[in-house]
């Protein structure tokens, strides 16, 4: 039987195996960050209001630049995210990982590298490794803070082409200040020299955290970009719609790579319907705020150590055999995220019925464990 090693693939790509959570039917599932209210009924039918008027055309190409998408989500960002931009400096594509590729794809490639700062979003590295792009491991604290003077020197002996900062941090739900960001910007492009180097900040949690939008930075800075999704906050995981702030002239770089037509008429219809419903959906993202604080504060009662968390998951350890504790959480219906982290678990922020169930599932694993 034929296997993937016997195809003429691409030889980094020999022995990889492709991103993904494991999907299990039981009764509590917080593995994969999902956003576990339904959208409101209100919305559902906007949705199908919308969809109905762009199946009449289904039979043309869809809006080629998604105009009143970028609008919209332009208009959304500067509501909530602290810094004014126009349609010409947002780029709306499928999730924010297709965003991800298309920048790798415009600014990294054979004979580029990109860094970032592990453990961090995992597919930063596989879609440097699928774009050609050459992949370094920057330093992180014990803390799972980016360690700032090490970053540095690393920036200014390996020189990358693009520089990864995930803030909120998955898997750990660590934020990085802005004086951070702006260092290691400046840091990136002293490095490069001539145009510098592409520095993206994954604001894919951005509307779950204390702190404030770093898309203000990326004003007189070319280089900088924000990346953002709806699978999160919006609710909206099966859409698969991400964007990013930046230069307009970033945006015409991505428009040099991307597919013609690449966001259907459907997707766009479904995501300025889910735009008109901002106020509401932002009300649940509050909500799954204080449950996310409850997760840490009740974690920490029960003796688990827990990284401050600025997303909607938390990260708790330390476990002497992490995929054990998995396991042993899964045996009581409850499945969390082992992200490979020595010592940690990663678990989604529900409702309060789910965490609940998560909670007790922690204290009967405790005090199996002590027995």
């Amino acid at each position: 039987m034929t296997g993937i090693d016997d195809l003429p693939i691409r030889d980094e790509l020999r022995g990889k195996s492709p991103y993904g959570a494991p999907q299990i039917d039981v009764p509590v599932r917080l593995n994969t960050n999902e956003n576990p209210y339904p959208l409101p009924p209100a919305l559902v039918a906007r949705i199908a209001e919308r969809v109905t008027e762009a199946a009449r055309d289904l039979n043309r190409y869809p809006d080629r630049d998604a105009v009143q998408l970028r609008t919209e989500l332009a208009a959304y960002l500067t509501r909530t995210a602290g810094h004014s931009v126009g349609m010409a400096g947002v780029w709306a594509a499928n999730g924010s990982n297709e965003i991800l590729q298309q920048l790798l794809q415009a600014f990294g490639g054979p004979g580029r590298t990109a860094l970032g700062f592990e453990p961090s979003y995992s597919m930063h590295a596989l879609i440097a490794r699928g774009t050609g792009t050459g992949w370094l491991s920057g330093p992180r604290n014990d803390d799972f803070t980016i360690d700032l003077e090490a970053a540095r020197r690393t920036i200014a002996e390996r020189k990358p082409d693009v520089v990864f900062i995930c803030s909120p941090n998955n898997p750990t739900g660590t934020a990085v200040d802005a004086g951070t960001v702006l260092a290691l910007y400046e840091a990136a492009q002293a490095a490069k020299g001539g145009p510098g180097a592409l520095v993206i900040i994954d604001e894919a949690y951005g509307e779950f955290s204390h702190r404030p939008s770093l898309l203000p930075l990326i004003e007189g800075r070319p280089n900088l970009v924000l990346s953002r999704t709806m699978s999160k906050a919006f609710g909206a995981a099966g859409l698969r719609l991400g964007y990013l702030a930046a230069d307009p002239a970033v945006v015409d770089a991505v428009q040099l790579v991307r597919l013609p037509y690449h966001l259907s008429a459907v997707t766009q219809a479904t995501a300025l319907a889910a735009l008109e419903h901002t106020d509401t959906l932002l009300g649940y993202v509050e909500q799954l705020k204080a449950e996310r604080d409850r997760l840490v504060s009740e974690l920490r009662a029960i003796g688990c150590a827990v990284t401050e968390s600025d997303a909607n998951f938390v990260q708790f350890g330390r476990f002497d055999d992490a995929h054990a504790t998995w396991q042993a959480l899964l045996d009581h219906g409850v499945l969390v995220r082992d992200n490979g982290v020595p010592g940690w678990l990663r678990v989604t922020a529900g409702t309060p019925a789910e965490n609940d169930a998560f909670l007790d599932a922690v204290r009967a694993v405790t005090k199996e464990n002590k027995q």
